[in-house]
């Protein structure tokens, strides 16, 4: 959550623009010129600011779904701003150090994730993120938080996309524990993930609040195999990150990594707190 301040977290970079919000805006500009309405009139219409409707237009923020669905519907598009939002690129939404990582995320043979301040990016719930975003320091705008969590949406669409990709989590305890946007929010936010771990390709394991020492209080690490079977490492704090490619410092986290996995919580035993920590059904 930060991948955004990091991308894990809240989040504070502008997103970039990419060809493919260029083209979706240049689509949108069309269609409204099409309907004879200026960027003042169009804006109402699908219930958003003039200056967020220009952004969009000018390639410069990601549009949320919701804006998608409007726009179409608004200007009778003929499914053609649908058809568009469909080929918007991942990367808007994510800070700027983060992006890099993102590519090589999406395409991951393996992945594992290690994270000691907030349920990691991939498993939050909308709920979950939006507090998040709405949380952040200095304060972000309505229209900000709703093209970061549109951001954060669609990368969490790799864990249905790509179900042949490993992955691992590790989250501690105390993280699942803190009432992050409320009891409500929380508990949506544990079966959440009770059930992605029913998925063949997830493991989650949960690092308990007892363990007293563990071989990852350095802070949180990420660690992804390619599809050539190279390893990148990825560490992160506040408004910073490093990407780590050389093989010495990649291996030396791998071993914490596999230290931790046995010093966690079994994946059976994380269930069982997850469940708890839930409630009933």
């Amino acid at each position: 959550m930060t991948d955004e301040v990091p991308d894990e977290g809240p989040g504070g970079s502008e997103p970039e623009t990419s060809d493919s919000l260029k083209a979706f805006g240049e689509v949108v500009k069309a269609f409204r010129k099409r309907a004879g309405l200026t960027q003042e009139a169009f804006a109402p219409l699908v219930g958003y600011s003039v200056p967020t409707v220009a952004s969009i237009e000018q390639g410069r923020r990601l549009p949320s779904s919701d804006f998608v669905d409007r726009a179409e519907d608004v200007l009778d598009a003929f499914g053609v701003i649908r058809a568009a939002a469909k080929h918007l690129a991942r990367k808007p939404g994510l800070a700027k150090w983060f992006r890099q990582w993102a590519r090589l995320e999406s395409q991951a043979a393996t992945l594992y994730t290690y994270e000691n301040r907030l349920v990691p990016g991939l498993l939050q719930t909308p709920a979950y993120a939006r507090t998040l975003f709405e949380k952040q320091i200095p304060a972000l705008g309505d229209d900000e938080v709703e093209a970061k969590l549109a951001a954060r949406v669609e990368r969490m669409k790799l864990l249905t996309d790509r179900p042949h990709t490993i992955y691992s989590f590790i989250v501690e305890e105390h993280v699942l524990r803190r009432q992050t946007g409320g009891p409500e929010v929380m508990r949506e936010q544990a079966a959440h993930v009770l059930d992605i771990c029913g998925r063949r390709n997830i493991d989650l394991q949960i690092m308990p609040q007892s363990r007293g020492h563990h071989a990852g209080l350095d802070g949180p690490m990420r660690l992804l195999e390619t599809s050539e079977n190279k390893w990148h490492a990825y560490c992160e704090g506040q408004r910073a990150a490093h990407l780590l490619t050389d093989p010495k410092e990649v291996s030396i986290l791998q071993k914490r990594y596999a230290r931790m996995r046995a010093q966690a919580l079994s994946a059976e035993d994380s269930v069982s707190l997850l469940r708890e920590m839930r409630g009933a059904p």
